[in-house]
């Protein structure tokens, strides 16, 4: 019973970090920007550790099952 909460807060980071990760990427890839008014070095680096926390968040919450 209290498994589910964790399946479901697994899989909502794990979609989340993924999906952040494919958006940086094809963004970075096409030479635009990642976040309006900032550098595009500062917030590459920022939104791909944001979605590698939220993966690693994610396979910490399956543990947990």
């Amino acid at each position: 019973m209290e498994s589910g909460p964790a399946i479901f807060a697994a899989v909502a980071f794990g979609l989340f970090g993924a999906a952040l990760l494919v958006w940086t990427g094809v963004r970075t890839a096409h030479r635009s920007p990642v976040a309006a008014g900032v550098s595009p070095a500062t917030a590459a680096a920022l939104t791909t550790l944001t979605g590698v926390v939220s993966l690693a968040l994610g396979v910490w919450c399956l543990t947990r099952v």
